[in-house]
């Protein structure tokens, strides 16, 4: 097992190369790592894990509840919420099963509820009930006024993204996958000879998880069956004072861009305002800032949804893009005679059905010729708890008796000590950055923006990397 920011690639083929090392890449390279007999990459243009589309969403665990029913991705969805949700209480992943309300604010949008209660039926999910203003506004006293009734959709949860990447890729390196970080595909020759910009990788068998790039990579094997149209979510975090003002996540009656801007609670105690629903023009991968016309846009719909919160402190504005592309639902396929699968379309829901994809992807392997032999156990991984639904390592006092640095505060916006920093620098993929450093402890993630505990954080930072 390797993990790799440079250097010369191995000149030994791999038995199944995997694009791409986001949620769904690290999930298909954990999955596939099960199988000992494989020599498995993960291979990444980034110098992390995580760091295109996974570390900028919306961080929900959905239910599946307004897929299209009978799509890939509705069955994918409900069997991921169902698989992520075990590994999460094994691994440690902070999840808080919060539930979603669907709020109608006219008319036209209290009338649409009935269809998306039995869609959400459809979908399997039959807990979803219709209820009236007073109910809504009992459960979320600060919502603004006006609102009709809403769809209760019980079982919604929120979750850490970043973790989650992090333990999926973790596991998969541990089990003895090569993780080649900074590594970004070029071109591909036939037999499967990947050029990257650290020299030439060659495997039997390819996964498509490039996401963004997908479409690119998937022209590079001759294929033309889609076109990413980036679509852009600009979001606003709100700070730690905020958190009291909303208990569930408040969803709006979606639209064809999708769910529509959304006022959600997360896991490392903020709240969410957002997104947006931006198509970009193809190949138009790196617009990720923020505008002063999404910004307000944002702000206009908060102001409707949860009045008060704009009272409250703004701690970050970011802006992520999901892979859209001419269809809803996801273009996962097989080109068996190619040994090659592709991985694209995977939009907002990527996170919670991760798990299913990757399965699913494994089967289109063996369904193409891949002999994965028995299944072993993977090595159990336990990550360090970057939420707020338990006790944090600052406020333990067994962890603190044990090892002091536990005790020792450098970040005080979010109470991150020395220990996790170090913790961090130490692990399987240690973070190549301050950003990611940030997404593995949550180290500058609070009201002041590191500007209070920069110059600390950084010289631990360095000392861990020495």
């Amino acid at each position: 097992m390797t993990v790799t920011r440079g250097g010369p690639l191995p000149p030994e083929p791999y038995d199944v190369t995997v694009v791409g090392a986001g949620v769904v890449g690290c999930a298909i390279a954990r999955e596939l790592a099960r199988h000992p007999s494989l020599r498995i990459a993960l291979v990444e243009a980034a110098d992390d894990v995580g760091e295109g589309t996974s570390k900028a969403n919306t961080a929900i665990l959905h239910t599946g509840f307004d897929a299209v029913p009978g799509s890939l991705e509705s069955r994918l969805v409900r069997e991921g919420q169902r698989r992520l949700l075990a590994y999460a209480a094994a691994a440690g992943i902070p999840v808080e099963p919060v539930g979603a309300l669907l709020v109608a604010w006219d008319e036209e949008q209290r009338a649409a509820l009935p269809a998306l209660a039995e869609k959400a039926g459809r979908n399997g999910h039959h807990g979803t009930r219709i209820i009236g203003a007073a109910e809504l506004y009992a459960r979320e006293p600060h919502l603004g006024p006006g609102a009709l009734g809403a769809l209760d959709v019980p079982g919604e949860s929120i979750v850490c993204p970043w973790t989650t990447t992090l333990a999926y890729a973790t596991q998969a390196v541990r089990a003895g996958a090569d993780l080649h970080l900074g590594c970004g595909v070029e071109a591909v020759r036939p037999g499967h000879e990947l050029v990257t910009d650290r020299g030439v990788l060659r495997t039997r068998y390819l996964v498509n998880a490039a996401g963004l790039h997908a479409d690119t990579l998937d022209r590079h094997l001759g294929h033309h069956d889609f076109t990413v149209t980036p679509r852009r979510g600009q979001l606003i975090v709100f700070d730690a004072f905020a958190r009291g003002l909303v208990r569930h996540i408040l969803l709006p009656v979606p639209t064809t861009l999708g769910k529509g801007v959304l006022v959600c609670p997360t896991v490392h105690g903020k709240v969410l305002l957002g997104p947006t629903a931006e198509d970009l023009r193809p190949g138009d991968t790196a617009a990720t800032g923020s505008t002063a016309e999404g910004l307000a846009y944002l702000r206009a719909q908060g102001r409707r949804i949860l009045p008060a919160l704009l009272e409250e402190e703004v701690t970050a504005v970011y802006a992520g893009l999901r892979a859209a592309t001419e269809e809803d639902d996801y273009r996962i396929a097989s080109h068996a005679g190619q040994r090659y699968v592709t991985v694209g379309g995977i939009r907002s829901t990527g996170l919670t059905a991760s798990m299913a994809i990757a399965a699913h992807v494994v089967e289109l392997l063996a369904g193409a010729g891949l002999e994965t032999g028995a299944p072993g156990e993977l090595p159990e991984v336990r990550m360090p708890n970057v939420g707020e639904a338990f006790p944090r390592p600052y406020a333990r006092a067994d962890l603190i008796a044990a090892d002091p640095a536990y005790g020792e505060i450098v970040c005080a916006c979010e109470r991150v000590t020395r220990g996790e920093i170090r913790d961090a620098a130490a692990g399987t993929i240690p973070p190549a950055s301050l950003e990611g450093l940030r997404r593995r402890t949550r180290a500058r993630a609070g009201r002041c923006q590191g500007s209070l505990c920069g110059a600390a954080v950084r010289a631990l930072f360095e000392e861990g990397r020495r």
